[in-house]
């Protein structure tokens, strides 16, 4: 009964810590809102390009492969930080750990050979 409480007790404290997650922004914002000036003029609803008036649309097209670019940046930059916990503690994980990790590092090298052989990774 007692490991029955305990496990309650972690999920309250995590149930807590979601709702303050959530409702410490709300609140905030609501706040901000509340308490900001709100003086609305034309000027202000203007594109501010460095006080000259805009003369054309300011959506842009990007290229995709900007955006594919980056996220291969984002997984391979993910991938350090679950290598460096593992380098720091490599002496106390043993053998297990090593085959772990090799398999890790092979499925993202797989991944790195994929996104080469279909020219994702060429910049223009």
């Amino acid at each position: 009964m007692e490991l029955l409480n305990l496990y309650q007790n972690n999920y309250l404290i995590v149930f807590v810590f979601l709702c303050l997650g959530v409702i410490l922004p709300v609140v905030a914002l609501f706040l901000g809102k509340l308490l900001r000036p709100y003086k609305p003029s034309e000027a202000k609803y203007t594109t501010y390009e460095s006080g000259i008036e805009p003369f054309h649309d300011s959506r842009v097209q990007f290229n995709v492969r900007y955006y594919i670019f980056a996220l291969m940046f984002v997984i391979f930059d993910v991938e350090t930080v679950f290598l460096y916990p593992w380098a720091v503690a490599y002496d106390n994980l043993g053998i297990f750990a090593l085959i772990e990790m090799t398999i890790f590092v092979f499925m993202l090298i797989i991944g790195l050979v994929y996104a080469w052989k279909k020219k994702v990774l060429k910049w223009i």
